[in-house]
């Protein structure tokens, strides 16, 4: 009992002298009153594109002003922005198919439906200039061309995909959720070139990459980060985690990894070395705040959110509801380092 108690009393000293780095700052309002799933960074103009129910809204990040709003988005998942070719790719959930827009005025360029179902994470890989499209219900990938916007192949996964990153190499990786894996696909041939298991990780959703050490990371819903060397699959690293973590996003500035949890924390992992990781702190953000994107240009973190209502009962016909979203609530949040 007294080993247990000096063992208290000096984890208690620690975490209480301990200073954190990062704070949630701010929120910004945003309207409507529908779900949400990722958002992304325009670094070069300084526009955060967010994802939200039948739209995307377009937030200046200079004024935190809403400054456009892209319609006709049904069940909205991602967002690719491409800088080079001055256009944004958005993947439709629930019409199967993908908006193009102008990445300056957001005016609409071309819809495009796909073969795919229920399109979900998107990315744009500027050395092949091609868009990756990850569908959810075929367990498939289509390829688009992104400078004549023509699907040029759809490639079978074998389970369901969700986020994805690029080597800026020619290789693609993207997290297979239900067969806990990671696939990567040469971005050249469209082809899958190596499977790799990452248990004990458990329905992997977001994943980060990091370009220098070719590392990427991997966070599942059993509440872990799973650290993977990029060149040949091997696990290097687990860590925990906060609950029901939808994103992640690596800063190589600073070589942090943040993971951001639903319920209502950011879990902070430093990579001291190709080979070394910890995880640095816990930031509380909101609940429901479960998926990330990064500002390169000023190190800030944006988190959709909403407050939510009382929990329905289950019922046969429904028999895990989710609570309503309270009207009016949504905004995205700001977190920061606190000294820059």
């Amino acid at each position: 009992m007294k080993k247990i108690l000096l063992s208290f009393i000096i984890i208690a000293s620690v975490s209480n002298s301990y200073s954190q780095t990062y704070k949630l700052s701010k929120k910004i309002s945003t309207s409507g009153n529908d779900g949400w799933d990722y958002l992304a960074v325009d670094d070069v103009a300084q526009h955060l594109f967010v994802s939200h129910g039948t739209m995307v809204n377009v937030i200046d990040l200079k004024s935190d002003k809403t400054i456009a709003t892209i319609p006709d988005t049904k069940g909205v998942h991602g967002i690719a922005v491409a800088n080079d070719l001055n256009k944004a790719f958005i993947s439709n959930g629930k019409d199967n198919s993908i908006t193009i827009v102008n990445l300056k005025t957001f005016e609409l360029l071309e819809k495009v439906k796909i073969a795919g179902v229920k399109p979900d994470a998107i990315l744009y890989d500027q050395f092949s200039r091609k868009v990756f499209v990850y569908n959810a219900e075929s367990n498939d990938a289509t390829v688009i061309d992104a400078n004549t916007n023509k699907v040029v192949k759809t490639i079978p996964l074998g389970g369901k995909p969700e986020f994805s990153v690029t080597n800026t190499k020619g290789l693609i990786y993207v997290n297979i959720e239900d067969k806990n894996e990671i696939k990567t696909i040469d971005a050249s041939t469209l082809k899958v070139v190596n499977t790799w298991s990452i248990a004990p990780g458990d329905e992997p959703s977001g994943l980060a990459i990091d370009l220098v050490t070719n590392r990427l990371f991997s966070v599942c819903s059993n509440n872990l980060m799973i650290i993977v060397n990029a060149a040949n699959g091997r696990i290097l690293k687990t860590l925990p985690i906060g609950a029901g973590c939808d994103g992640v996003a690596f800063d190589p500035k600073k070589n942090l990894i943040f993971s951001s949890n639903g319920e209502g924390t950011i879990t902070v992992v430093k990579e001291s070395n190709a080979n070394t990781f910890s995880v640095l702190e816990t930031v509380k953000t909101q609940k429901g705040a479960r998926t990330i994107a990064l500002n390169k240009t000023t190190n800030q973190l944006y988190l959709s959110t909403a407050d939510f209502g009382t929990k329905p009962e289950p019922t046969v016909e429904n028999p895990k509801p989710r609570a309503g979203i309270v009207p009016n609530s949504f905004v995205v949040l700001v977190v920061e380092p606190i000294s820059k």
